[in-house]
């Protein structure tokens, strides 16, 4: 009987597997949707989170509430942002789409409006708007795909702090295992080829080869389900 391969020892919860939560600071969301409502808000600290590459502002609202989101660049501590359909178009701010002129650098968008913003949270990430269509918003994601999002969901203005942050070398083993560590990512991960047969399905053999087709039913058993599960297709693409 082989070992138990890396899915099913991710699956006991040990210390090496774990997601530290516990370090994090709070979800990063807009606040309550208020339609046609716009309201002030003061920068009160930037802060680091662990494992996440952008640094989190904390927003105090001019009614007492207090929310986090990823900052921009160009933000600063005592900055004052406004927040709804009449605000200013000015770094930081935060508008719906449809009150965004086309051209317009954006970062942090909703997919729905209220749900907080899920699109363009990456350092250094932005989307442009490029059109209008009835009810909606056409936002060239940083991709370069075209989506078309609801006129009266919300976006930031500028562009996601943190930039060039992929340019800084790692330079040792122990930079990668660290960065990976606090975004609950095994690292270094093995190769099954790379293995013995005792402890991977595609591992053992003369050379570092599947040697065996790696497409395997949605419905295989722990400990066999690795390589390509449940493919809707095989084989080189032709064209």
């Amino acid at each position: 009987m082989g070992k138990r391969i890396l899915p099913q020892r991710m699956g006991r919860g040990s210390p090496t597997f774990r997601n530290r939560g516990h370090l994090r600071v709070a979800p990063a969301h807009y606040p309550p949707y208020h339609i046609g409502e716009t309201i002030r808000g003061r920068v009160v600290d930037l802060i680091h989170d662990p494992g996440r590459w952008v640094p989190l502002a904390k927003i105090v609202l001019e009614n007492g509430d207090v929310f986090y989101t990823p900052a921009v660049e160009g933000l600063y501590v005592g900055k004052v942002i406004e927040i709804g359909p009449g605000a200013s178009i000015d770094n930081g701010n935060i508008l719906p789409l449809g009150n965004i002129p086309e051209g317009t650098q954006v970062s942090n968008i909703e997919l729905r409006p209220g749900d907080g913003g899920k699109l363009v949270r990456s350092s250094g990430a932005y989307a442009l708007i490029v059109g209008r269509a009835p009810g909606k918003t056409l936002v060239q994601l940083p991709s370069g795909k075209i989506k078309d999002i609801p006129n009266n969901a919300r976006a930031t203005i500028g562009v996601m702090a943190g930039g060039g942050r992929p340019e800084k070398p790692l330079l040792k083993a122990g930079a990668a295992y660290h960065k990976w560590r606090v975004k609950a990512k095994k690292w270094p991960k093995v190769r099954g080829v790379a293995m013995n047969a005792v402890s991977h399905p595609h591992g053992g053999g003369s050379h570092q080869s599947v040697s065996h087709p790696s497409t395997v039913a949605r419905t295989t058993p722990p400990g066999r389900k690795v390589g390509h599960i449940a493919a809707r297709r095989t084989g080189r693409r032709k064209g």
